[in-house]
């Protein structure tokens, strides 16, 4: 029997229900008697834990969607053999991090724009185009984590899924990946992982403390929490200033060395002043767009409908902004429309 295929880009459901609007696996053609629908219930139970595992490990939420499919097709395919030594859960996240590990065997690590060269000024930019597969992607809060329960409890996942950290997480080699987000994100213990990772303590706390000393030397500060009501109070300013394209106003809500980044462009600018004389230059494509709140990346995001030729407002960016102190020191616009289905967005807005 053949194992579902297809573009997983454009048959995401664009349900808001945070469960429900996860997308489905779509199960090979297979008797249905009771237990066939019992296999598929216990492994749908697992589906958002394993998208967000896998999203760490690959950078990428529709990479991410495509792993979880491969790992639900081989277990139900194997689970008549599955004896129950191990969990359902464990049992999945064995196969998923082999999935994963297969996917990454390539040489090429996805980064962001920072990552792979220096920064740019208005006067120097050049727009180059990359491949989608060089750069780590946004993804939605409720697809890879639990938005609701103790606040605590959400924050920490929130941390888990920033996309400074996740850049920083593709430094590392597969097997301290996913050793690392075990033990360090989800909490597993060390003889557990070895458990699962078919290796030794000893070669899982080698590879833990090789992990912890990578993601040190890298730049992945912790931001501002989306909670403080300060927070939401710059947001909301920035909103009224970038929906007005005030340029005074917004450079006052920018930190003196904030980034400003455009993938699939790898250019990237750096400095208040540099922000601002990009999106009143090259940029000034831009006046005149809204945008829509978005849960992206555990910190404070927005869909950006700009002017199209339709004379509607058309998806352009999804952006990731940053705050950290009071103050927007990241500004990340992710210039890939077919984002906005996955986000449950409108495909066009009314002036």
């Amino acid at each position: 029997m053949s194992p579902p295929g297809g573009n997983r880009h454009h048959t995401m459901s664009t349900e808001t229900d945070p469960v429900s609007s996860l997308p489905h696996i779509a199960w090979p053609a297979m008797s249905t008697g009771p237990r066939t629908l019992d296999v598929e219930r216990e492994l749908e139970v697992h589906r958002r834990e394993l998208t967000g595992y896998c999203y760490r490990m690959l950078g990428s939420g529709f990479e991410a969607e495509d792993a979880v499919q491969e790992t639900f097709v081989r277990a139900w395919r194997a689970s008549a053999n599955f004896e129950g030594r191990s969990s359902v859960r464990s049992w999945l996240y064995r196969i998923a991090t082999n999935v994963c590990v297969d996917m990454l065997r390539g040489p090429q690590r996805r980064a962001r724009p920072m990552d792979l060269g220096p920064s740019s000024t208005v006067a120097t930019a050049v727009l180059d185009p990359q491949a989608e597969h060089m750069w780590v992607q946004p993804v939605q809060d409720r697809r890879v984590i639990a938005t609701d329960g103790d606040p605590a409890e959400v924050a920490a996942a929130r941390e888990s899924i920033r996309l400074a950290f996740v850049a920083a997480l593709q430094h590392l080699p597969p097997k301290q990946r996913a050793v690392l987000i075990l033990c360090e994100v989800l909490k597993w213990q060390a003889t557990e992982a070895a458990e699962l990772l078919e290796l030794t303590v000893a070669s899982v706390t080698s590879a833990l403390q090789r992990a912890r000393a990578t993601l040190a030397s890298l730049d992945a500060d912790s931001l501002d929490s989306t909670a403080d009501p300060e927070h939401q109070a710059l947001l909301a300013r920035y909103v009224d200033a970038f929906e007005r394209y005030d340029m005074d106003a917004l450079v006052a809500l920018l930190h003196e060395d904030a980034v400003i980044s455009m993938p699939p462009f790898d250019l990237w600018l750096q400095g208040a002043d540099q922000v601002i004389g990009w999106m009143a230059g090259p940029g000034i494509g831009c006046a005149g767009s809204k945008l829509i709140p978005v849960e992206v990346n555990g910190t404070a995001g927005f869909a950006s409908y700009k002017p199209g030729p339709s004379g509607c407002l058309e998806p352009w960016a999804i952006q990731v902004i940053d705050v950290r102190n009071a103050r927007i020191t990241g500004h990340h616009n992710f210039i890939y429309p077919e984002l906005f289905a996955a986000f449950g967005l409108p495909p066009s807005l009314e002036p």
